[in-house]
């Protein structure tokens, strides 16, 4: 009789160990990467198959496919260590925290000084994700996108300043792939609208949303930089449509360029 008929193998003991995830390549890929990442060295294929329970035969087809996108490296035969796309992924997710980390006072005082909705968003693929706000009942606007929220690029501004940093055929690829959907009668749904639309913001230095994703709301935003000089974050002020001032836009800006400074951007220097 096998003694070890009842026992988990290495890689069951793992799996119990993280949510499940339904598509098993997926699974056994994050596995190996785990496996990998307790170990400073390189880590043999023969000792990666036995460490997951899988076939050599299945392990090494998932390590080329990873060794391909760069999230593991060969460095010899039958070796493999993580590799380096994984550091440049934990870098944009090191940088995207950090914007909000240093972002956090500077919104809260903008919000005191103008009393209306503050908003700070990231892009995510082709929708913007807000990531931090400050805003009070006594702003009159209902906070409709809370935390977590999204929203697609061209029918925000935050998300304008995003594709005025991208090049016309990423902007058209980006039409093209959305189909530039609408949501209100004020919404730009088409390419050569947005290209206006970017060609301005790129000129004036901040964007707007005119009601663009919500009847009665007005946006304005400008962008938060990293010391190498790419766009990190939208500042954004949203407000009752009939409360937008054009006097905040100079507040708005030079406390995007505050903001910038202390993520170690320095002005004239763009990616």
């Amino acid at each position: 009789m096998n003694n070890t008929a009842g026992m988990p193998r290495s890689g069951d003991t793992q799996k119990s160990m993280s949510p499940p995830i339904t598509i098993q390549v997926l699974e056994r890929a994050m596995l190996l990467l785990d496996i990998l990442a307790k170990h400073s060295e390189p880590v043999a294929l023969k000792d990666l198959a036995a460490a997951t329970g899988l076939h050599a035969s299945t392990t090494h087809r998932i390590l080329n496919d990873l060794v391909v996108g760069r999230y593991v490296e060969r460095v010899d035969s039958g070796m493999y260590q993580l590799g380096m796309r994984l550091l440049e992924l934990g870098s944009l997710v090191k940088g995207r925290l950090n914007v909000r980390d240093v972002a956090l006072d500077f919104i809260r005082e903008l919000h005191r000084k103008t009393g209306q909705t503050v908003n700070l968003a990231i892009q995510q693929g082709d929708e913007i994700v807000y990531i931090e706000r400050a805003w009070n009942e006594r702003s009159g606007m209902q906070v409709v996108r809370a935390v977590g929220g999204r929203a697609p690029l061209h029918l925000t501004s935050s998300g304008k300043l995003f594709l005025s940093v991208s090049d016309p055929r990423q902007v058209r690829a980006y039409a093209v792939r959305t189909g530039l959907p609408g949501t209100t009668r004020n919404s730009i749904t088409q390419v050569d609208q947005l290209e206006r639309d970017l060609a301005q913001v790129r000129r004036l230095g901040y964007s707007r949303d005119n009601e663009e994703l919500e009847l009665g709301v007005r946006c304005i935003a400008a962008g938060l930089f990293d010391d190498t000089g790419k766009l990190q974050a939208g500042l954004s002020i949203s407000a009752p449509a009939e409360r937008m001032r054009d006097e905040w836009i100079p507040l708005l800006i030079s406390t995007a360029h505050e903001i910038s400074a202390a993520l170690g951007h320095e002005s004239g220097v763009t990616a």
